[in-house]
Formats: structure tokens, sequence, C-alpha cells
């Protein structure tokens, strides 16, 4: 069962009791002790919540092309980022292993990975919680993912998204299971619709509040809508990111985040929950364009009450240098061309950024 809050309250004072008959005018006898008046103080209780910090992709390089200074690079966001629970796609491996699933020749396939100490750069940016339910969680093969896996549990960061696995952390009195899904059978697999929900129950048994991320959809500039159709990336079926997403709800998730198309989709709001698309990449060093709205990113910050209630949301703004690095915008590109997809694709139900960041809710929830 989930975690709960026992609050216990304990007022000392003095015990009256009165019974028997009526005490009669007459009586003569005086008493000295003095009358004492007592009151039990008014206590209330601020119900428990929880704030986390979502991020879409991070890649910090691929061995041997890596940053000079990998904790200046991602540790510049570690002030933006800030908040209990910080989550992100881990877009490849942490290992030192090198034999990959790419032919020597290849030059269509892709393998990422970054030195196991990496995992240490990613807990000192403020991250807890790394998913790993993508398509680069196998470049370095089994061996790669196990060592990916090590690393992070020796860096105190809790992994999400491998074959029936739910990644766990606590903010005080709350438990927080995070259910991560990509359309693929080596890790917890969205195409399977009843064992995702089978999966999201089980996280309900063992966390007050549980959020779901898809690794999920086309990729690329134009890969920006969602179709509400299957949609697929050179063949290969993404899934059907709306419709798992609503699904995910409908089996209690109270949070969906989700990236992998690297760029920006829209928010919505669906049965009192929040929805993103798509986050976009995070970091990324020299390995994927950042031009054009490939550019753009954000951070999404979200307070949920104790049972998963939507409380609070925060949208920042981010923009990626050449290199892909994150900083600040200023310009607030970013929300500006959420806020136009998400009436696009989702009209009455769009949950839209305000000026100052803050998501409200649309009058009329989908």
């Amino acid at each position: 069962m989930a975690a709960g809050v026992v609050l216990v309250l304990i007022v000392g004072g003095a015990l009256f009791f009165s019974g028997g008959r009526a005490l009669r005018a007459s009586v003569t006898t005086t008493s000295s002790t003095p009358v004492v008046t007592t009151s039990t103080p008014t206590t209330t209780t601020t119900p428990p919540t929880v704030t986390i910090a979502a991020v879409g992709d991070t890649e910090l390089g691929n061995t041997p092309q890596l940053p000079p200074d990998p904790m200046a690079y991602l540790g510049a966001m570690k002030a933006a980022l800030a908040a209990p629970i910080v989550f992100g796609n881990l877009e490849g491996t942490i290992t030192d292993l090198t034999a990959s699933k790419c032919a020597v020749k290849s030059i269509y396939c892709y393998a990422f990975r970054v030195p196991t100490s990496y995992a240490h750069v990613y807990r000192a940016a403020g991250f807890t919680v790394l998913n790993s339910a993508n398509n680069h969680a196998y470049d370095f093969l089994q061996a790669g993912a196990s060592a990916t896996t090590a690393a992070l549990r020796a860096a105190g960061i809790v992994q999400a998204g491998l074959p029936d696995q739910i990644g766990v952390v606590r903010d005080g009195p709350l438990k927080v299971a995070f259910v991560d899904f990509a359309p693929y059978y080596n890790t917890n697999n969205m195409l399977n619709q009843s064992v995702a929900d089978q999966l999201i129950a089980r996280a309900h048994q063992v966390a007050n509040v549980v959020v779901v991320y898809m690794h999920a959809g086309a990729e690329g500039p134009s890969a920006d809508h969602v179709t509400r159709a299957t949609e697929t990336f050179v063949g290969e079926n993404r899934g059907n990111p709306y419709a798992f997403a609503h699904a995910a709800i409908d089996a209690g998730a109270d949070l969906v985040v989700a990236s992998g198309p690297h760029v920006l989709r829209g928010l919505e709001w669906y049965r009192g929950h929040l929805i993103d698309y798509s986050l976009g990449d995070f970091v990324n060093y020299y390995n994927f364009a950042t031009v054009g709205d490939l550019r753009l990113s954000a951070i999404l910050h979200v307070t949920l009450g104790g049972t998963g209630s939507f409380t609070s949301g925060h949208f920042t703004s981010l923009v990626l240098e050449p290199s892909g690095a994150a900083q600040l915008d200023p310009t607030q590109a970013a929300a500006t061309f959420v806020n136009q997809l998400s009436k696009q694709d989702f009209g009455a139900a769009a949950a839209i950024v305000q000026p100052d960041g803050t998501i409200s809710p649309p009058t009329t929830q989908g």
C-alpha cells in the first residue's frame, strides 16, 4: 500500500467529570480551588505535495567526443532544474565498454555512450531519476545496459524503463513511482497496453503518485504535432502517443511526460491531469541538430498533491547553443511555440503557458 502520513497530537490538560444529583444552593461549604479554563488548540495540517522537474533527452556526448568540462556543461542548468525530484531521459548508455550494436562500417547506426563517471555528473546537476526506456538503452548490448544500471545506482540515481522496472523515489512522506515506456520489447513496452496498465496499477500499490513517461512518436522538425494516430520513423512503429497517454491516465497515471521526437510538442489537459507530449532535447553535445525549432527546449515543473492531483505547473523556456548546451531564453520562444501547438492539436483541452511560465488548465477539460 502507498505510504501514508499519520499525525498524532497529544494535548495535556485537566480532565473534569460532572455527574450525580444537582448541588443544592444552600450548601455553605466554599472551596478555594481556582477555576481552571482549558482550551484545545486548533490545529491545521497542510496536505503534502511533491514537486517534480522534468526534461527531455539528455546526451552528454559520445565517447570520445565529450565536453571538456561535463560538470560545467550540465551544471549550468542546476538552479533552473532545482526540485526535490528531477527526471530526464538518458539518451544512450553510461559505460566504458566498446562492443556496440552497430556494424564496424555502418553509417546509419548510432550508438551512444559516455564514461561511467558521468553518472555522478548527472547527480551533481540535481538529477534523481533517469529513464532507460528508449531506442538507445542497448546501444552497447546487454552488457552496456547492465553497466548503465550499475553506474546510476552507484551515483544514487533511480533508473526506470527497463522491462518490468518501476523507479520509486521519496520526497518527505510521499513516494513517487516512475513507470517509463517505449515501443520496444526490451523496455517497458507501450505497444502492449494491457501489460502497461498492469504495470501502472502495480506502481500505485507502492507509491502515492504515479508519473508515466513515454519515449514515442516520429522524429524531426516535422514531428511537432500530435497526430492522434500511430506514428513511424524510418519504418519503425513508434506508437500512438495520444492514445497511450490517455490510456495511461485512465489506468491511474497522475502525470504523463514524453520525449523522443527531438522537438517540442503541445500540452494537453485530460481528466484533470497534465500531459506533455514532448520536452524535446535538453542537452545534446554535438549529436543532434540544434537549428530552427529543434533548438527550442524546456524544463517542466509540476507540483502534485498527495493523491496525484494537479496543484501547479511551470514551464521554463530554454534554447540550445550550437554545442547543444541549454540556456535560459528570456524571449520565451519555446513557450510561444508550445502554446501554438497546444491550441492547434487540443483546442479547448490545451494547457496554456502564461507569460510568467505558469501553466493554466483550460476551462473545459478533455
